[in-house]
């Protein structure tokens, strides 16, 4: 038997024959004395063709794995439109060199100084240049993409997969994913799981093709990839793989069920989206509402600010659809990781910490007014919420609630309709909200938890960084405090609490979220049905007992430890 030790990434266990993913690669060679025009049109339509694919893929990762996965491609995109990045080519095509070279210099350059960085989220973005350039010169060399030549489902291996790789692949021929590098927070981490694909990263180096064809097991819970196992050990594998088909199946008989715990307290699991194609997934996966509609990608995949009519239309189909289902519209979280050309934002050397958000939003009126109007008139058509992102004090509470006022008065005058009793929430997903939770509660209709902001900001750690990704957990006792105190706060103003970040699809956590009071649980729609059947194993005071339990513990070990051994 022998077992290779990595990061279990993606939850799950397969066997299968293991095949090593093999890449087209694109040979760059330089000429000089090129045709200027010739060649900048060469590039032209290889960024066009690079847009169009983002654009797909994007959609497609909407499809299979959520908005998180689709917002990847989407910052991809906007690589297409920076200006440092571009002009590195254009200098060099106009130095009579050929489009394959410009844009592989160009490339090689802005990954470096990005790597070169001391900010994480900048030093990740190199991995990003990396992708965007190797598929533009894959559009202009003509290059193929590689993919899996095999008739059966194989698992999958690489040194590493970019997002573009992964969510491109035949998913019916990957039963695992296993890589040399790699960790829980990236891209192609999040992929697999949200895809719900067992995959094991950071093998190393001693994995390599030398493996490619051999038998072996992936354990996604350990991290472990295991060749020939003993006897002892492969009955343990096959037992475990059967429970893992048995509560698949169990799932399944969750559909048409309620969301309610063992002893009848009711909670809502909704789904979050970022356009109104999503729709679709959640009614398929049998989501009761939208706990976030994310609505920064109706600007995003614009190349000019999006008309009132055309939000008005996006925001009322997604209504229309829910037939009455509350949807939670969040207003637009522009800025950290999400640059729109168009609205010409100053860059900044801490963009998670600067102009964004609801400070954007408020810093022009007359552009946030069009959004707010929009929401307003598609309240006529459904449960239409309004979400403000990014609150840090109660002034920009206040100052959004009188913009919507503002709007509901010239709204009147027009003769449209809408909900005059709009509820109007804040996402909680900065420690100064956290500390503030009980006056913001007095000012806010509803909460709900971003908890992928909130865990960054409260443990100083970029999700993003490899070298500090163990600080990066929602188990960390200050973590778990802040959303004890969230919760407790909102409940005790009134208000309805809900959680749209990651952690509320975690089925280690769902407990402790129900034992503090939290009614609603956003999420992926594939991840609906497994949170529904956590729910309902549970009562209220078992979830009280352990949650107790968790908060007397002083590590973030110690709390996963608990949570595991409690897991059902």
């Amino acid at each position: 038997m022998k077992i290779i030790q990595g990061q279990g990434v993606s939850k799950g266990i397969e066997q299968g024959t293991i095949y090593f993913y093999h890449r087209a690669a694109a040979q760059v060679e330089m000429r000089t004395g090129a045709d200027e025009q010739e060649e900048r049109s060469r590039l032209e339509r290889a960024k066009e063709r690079t847009a169009q694919q983002l654009s797909d893929m994007a959609e497609k990762a909407r499809e299979e794995a959520g908005d998180e996965a689709a917002v990847l491609f989407e910052t991809h995109a906007m690589f297409l439109e920076d200006e440092d990045y571009m002009g590195a080519m254009d200098e060099l095509l106009s130095q009579g060199f050929n489009a394959e070279y410009a844009v592989d210099q160009a490339g090689q350059e802005f990954a470096a100084m990005l790597a070169s960085m001391e900010d994480p989220y900048m030093q990740a973005r190199a991995a990003d240049i990396k992708d965007v350039t190797g598929r533009i010169l894959n559009n202009l060399m003509g290059v193929v993409e590689g993919g899996i030549d095999s008739q059966v489902p194989v698992i999958l291996a690489a040194d590493d997969l970019a997002p573009s790789e992964t969510i491109q692949l035949d998913k019916s021929k990957i039963l695992a994913i296993a890589t040399q590098k790699g960790s829980g927070n990236s891209h192609t981490a999040i992929l697999a799981r949200t895809m719900g694909i067992p995959a094991v990263c950071g093998l190393g180096e001693d994995f390599n093709e030398d493996f490619h064809g051999k038998q072996a097991y992936i354990v996604g819970e350990t991290g472990q990839l295991i060749l020939e196992p003993d006897e002892e050990t492969l009955v343990s594998l096959k037992a475990r793989h059967a429970k893992q088909e048995e509560t698949r199946e169990l799932m399944r008989s969750m559909v048409g069920q309620e969301d309610v715990t063992l002893d009848g307290k009711r909670v809502h699991v909704y789904c979050n989206i970022g356009s109104p194609e999503d729709v679709a997934s959640v009614l398929a996966n049998d989501g009761q509402g939208i706990g976030l509609f994310r609505s920064e990608f109706l600007f995003m995949d614009s190349a000019e600010l999006p008309s009132e009519e055309e939000q008005f239309n996006a925001y009322r189909k997604v209504a229309s659809a829910l037939k009455g289902a509350p949807v939670i519209i969040r207003t637009l979280d522009v800025g950290g990781d999400k640059e729109i050309p168009y609205l010409h934002m100053v860059k900044e050397d801490n963009p998670f910490m600067g102009f964004r958000a609801v400070r954007y939003c408020l810093a022009n009126p007359d552009q946030y007014k069009v959004q707010l109007r929009a929401l307003l008139r598609a309240s006529a058509f459904g449960d239409v919420k309004i979400m403000i992102p990014l609150v840090t004090c109660v002034e920009e509470v206040l100052a959004v609630k009188e913009l919507v006022e503002q709007c509901k008065a010239e709204l009147s005058e027009e003769g449209r309709k809408f909900n005059e009793n709009i509820e109007v929430g804040i996402m909680v997903e900065t420690p100064a909200a956290s500390l503030l939770a009980d006056r913001l509660a007095e000012v806010a209709d509803f909460f709900s938890i971003g908890t992928n902001d909130l865990i960054g900001y409260t443990m100083c750690a970029d999700r993003g960084n490899d070298t500090i990704s163990n600080l990066y957990q929602v188990y960390y006792p200050a973590v778990l405090r802040s959303l004890k105190n969230i919760i407790e706060s909102g409940v005790k103003a009134g208000i309805m609490v809900g959680m749209c970040g990651e952690a509320a699809a975690d089925p280690l956590l769902e407990p402790l979220l129900i034992s503090w009071g939290l009614e609603e649980f956003s999420m992926s729609a594939p991840s609906i049905l497994r949170a529904r059947k956590t729910i309902s194993q549970w009562t209220k005071a078992e979830c009280d007992e352990l949650a107790e339990k968790a908060l007397a513990c002083n590590t973030a070990a110690e709390v996963k430890a608990l949570l595991e051994s409690a897991a059902r």
